[in-house]
């Protein structure tokens, strides 16, 4: 008779080693630019695949994501966390360094609610729930950095539209009776839309006429045909009043407070836009409100008893009293002065200790750990300076072609223009790369500086300073029997408790607790 085979039983510690070799792999790029600079997409997959392949990791799924840097939800990330909370066996994420992985905060709660473990390969930091809590402060730190350099991404778009604005280029997506379309510079322009634009005038002429009212108005141009672009639905009274008020169709717009002299077409006349103005003007109500007061803590605290917002108020027309709105009813909770306020948020961010020691400590690795970062933003400032010197060259061959006749002038001046913009745009990425990274870096120590000192006779600094400071630091606030009580957002909490222990590890013999940071790598 055959012996039935004996099944074989897999040691559970064997297990457990493979599955925790189990990892993801996700890798981004925050804008098409950046593909094009040496950040691309299958550079980093490569160095993570060496880096799984040295360390006996087996990647179990990939994800991927080229985007811009503000839009709202990545499909790779978001898949990348379905997938994880999907195979309870795969605990590790892989990926390049920490501003590849988190956008914002938010991000950063969420992968840290996953109880995972992180693998920054470039960065040679791994992160876990069991990582020190000097390791911890160290990745906030760059984690606020990571935020912070998403913003000057921001900044520096907001700075190329206003660049346009100033060449009398209309910045951003056209409005309703133009459309987008590629000009001789290389550089989006608005025309005239064919089908929508002689409505709007329409829309102009008829309200100018003060036969209509705007209702009307809104009810003539739908008959005619006016529908917003992507929809195909019928226009708003609103949209058709947003319309009126638009500068833009006389060939002028406004743009972060400065009017400009747009090279676009106009679709109606000054004229005929001053007396519409006149118009609306005229119809509206006359409706003054004085300027609601700004008190430094509204906003920002809840009451303690019911939840409620607490809310400010002027006694004696001198002294600032705080409140619970009792929006829910009656609420025990009693008035207090602004001044005892100051006194307990700045008690609160005295306790973020961090001395001059520790500061230079912190500031000192993270700017070594960016070294990497700055060999590849050198590698491709020097690319972007080739291809500067190689436009030069192009436009000082061609010019000397003009002058010995090998080409027209018509041929000199079109051709020009557009390797002179190329080239100028390659000098302007350039500059910003120069900077980027080294903006990154002391923003990110100012802030937590800033959060450090933010105690130092907080009662005297200025509205909008406090606001900031708290609104960096804190994520919740109440008060109840005149105590204040707050929840700080990370990585503040970590260096509150790192104040509270003297340090980040247990006390060595003799009692003495080391330095902050000296426990990490």
């Amino acid at each position: 008779m055959t012996r039935p085979r004996a099944k074989i039983v897999q040691p559970k510690a064997k297990r457990i080693i493979q599955e925790r070799n189990k990892a993801v792999m996700y890798a981004r790029v925050s804008t098409s630019e950046q593909e094009k600079e040496g950040f691309s997409i299958p550079a980093q997959q490569k160095l993570m695949r060496e880096y799984a392949a040295q360390n006996g990791i087996t990647i179990a799924s990939e994800h991927v994501d080229v985007e811009t840097a503000k839009r709202a939800g990545r499909t790779g990330f978001e898949e990348m966390l379905r997938y994880i909370r999907s195979h309870p066996s795969v605990r590790t994420i892989l990926v390049e360094k920490t501003d590849r992985l988190y956008r914002n905060l938010k991000d950063w709660v969420t992968v840290d609610g996953l109880d995972i473990e992180i693998h920054f390969v470039k960065e040679n930091v791994v992160l876990s729930r069991d990582s020190r809590s000097s390791e911890k402060f160290m990745h906030g730190i760059k984690v606020l950095m990571a935020k912070n350099y998403i913003d000057n991404l921001s900044e520096e778009t907001r700075k190329g539209m206003l660049e346009k604005a100033e060449q009398g280029i209309w910045p951003t997506f056209a409005p309703l009776g133009y459309v987008n379309v590629m000009g001789p510079l290389g550089k989006k322009v608005i025309t005239i839309d064919p089908d929508i634009g002689p409505l709007v005038t329409r829309v102009f002429e008829w309200f100018e006429s003060g036969q209509y009212s705007l209702k009307e108005v809104t009810q003539l141009a739908v008959r005619a045909g006016l529908r917003y672009r992507k929809s195909g639905k019928p226009v708003g009274v609103s949209t058709i009043n947003t319309m009126l008020r638009s500068r833009i169709y006389t060939g002028s717009f406004e743009w972060l407070g400065k009017l400009y002299k747009g090279s676009h077409t106009p679709l109606t006349t000054f004229a005929t836009w001053s007396n519409v103005q006149e118009i609306l003007d005229g119809r509206s109500i006359s409706n003054v409100h004085g300027n609601r007061l700004q008190f430094a803590y509204t906003g920002l605290i809840t009451c303690g008893h019911c939840g409620c917002a607490v809310t400010a108020e002027i006694k004696k027309g001198r002294y600032i009293y705080y409140h619970c709105s009792r929006f829910k009813g009656r609420c025990p909770e009693r008035y207090v002065r602004e001044e005892a306020l100051d006194e307990q948020f700045a008690a609160v961010l005295r306790r973020l200790r961090l001395d001059d020691a520790s500061f230079r400590l912190i500031e000192r690795a993270i700017r070594e750990s960016h070294a990497d970062e700055r060999r590849d933003r050198d590698e491709s400032v020097e690319r972007l300076r080739a291809e500067a010197d190689r436009l030069q060259h192009r436009l000082d061959t061609l010019y000397l072609d003009k002058i010995d006749g090998r080409v027209t002038v018509e041929f000199h001046d079109r051709v020009s223009a557009t390797w002179r913009e190329e080239r100028d745009r390659t000098l302007r990425d350039m500059e910003s790369l120069h900077a980027a990274e080294d903006d990154l870096i002391d923003d990110g120590l100012a802030l937590l500086d800033f959060a450090r000192t933010a105690h130092n006779q907080f009662a005297d600094q200025p509205l909008a300073t406090k606001r900031r400071a708290l609104n960096l630091i804190l994520s919740n606030s109440s008060f109840a029997g005149g105590a204040l009580t707050v929840t700080f957002r990370e990585p503040f909490g970590i260096l509150e408790k790192i104040g509270e222990t003297g340090g980040s590890g247990p006390a060595p013999k003799g009692g003495k607790k080391p330095p902050f940071l000296e426990l990490a790598p």
